[in-house]
């Protein structure tokens, strides 16, 4: 009995004070959540993939929630996630972005360079990471050239 008091009395401050849940959902929807890069590491390996979000800390939750139900789209990760267990990987923040500007295309673009310029440094590929290569822009031309020629015969 004591304890439902103390709630009781504790939500019943200063009426002036209290918000509605409507209004407690819209100041979370307007607080900016931080964005940026980050890994999940292999420690037994030391492998890595490099993700980003505008969203950091979801981002990171749907992740982690994708490879403990078997349904990352990563299937090398996946794997080895089965294989050695959650306790063998690290999800590690390795960059933020300071919200410059509420334009979402602005700050995708900014996050996208960004990413960029994590997976030049960790070339996370093949056997240092789970990351697959973006492919060229001549590699691009040439995919397309085969598909058009396909589509002729």
């Amino acid at each position: 009995m004591r304890l439902k008091f103390f709630v009781h009395e504790r939500l019943s401050c200063n009426p002036r004070e209290m918000r509605t849940r409507k209004e407690l959902k819209e100041e979370y929807k307007r607080t900016a959540k931080p964005m940026g890069i980050f890994l999940i590491r292999n420690t037994a390996n030391d492998k890595v993939f490099v993700a980003a979000g505008v969203n950091l800390a979801g981002t990171i939750n749907r992740h982690r929630f994708q490879l403990q139900k078997g349904a990352h789209p990563n299937n090398q990760l996946q794997l080895d996630w089965n294989e050695l267990g959650e306790s063998q990987f690290a999800f590690e923040i390795v960059d933020e972005l300071a919200l410059l500007t509420d334009d979402p295309i602005k700050q995708k673009a900014d996050l996208d360079a960004l990413t960029q310029l994590w997976l030049q440094k960790l070339q996370p590929y093949d056997d240092r990471g789970y990351n697959e290569r973006k492919p060229t822009r001549d590699q691009m031309l040439h995919q397309m050239a085969e598909r058009r020629t396909d589509n002729r015969s």
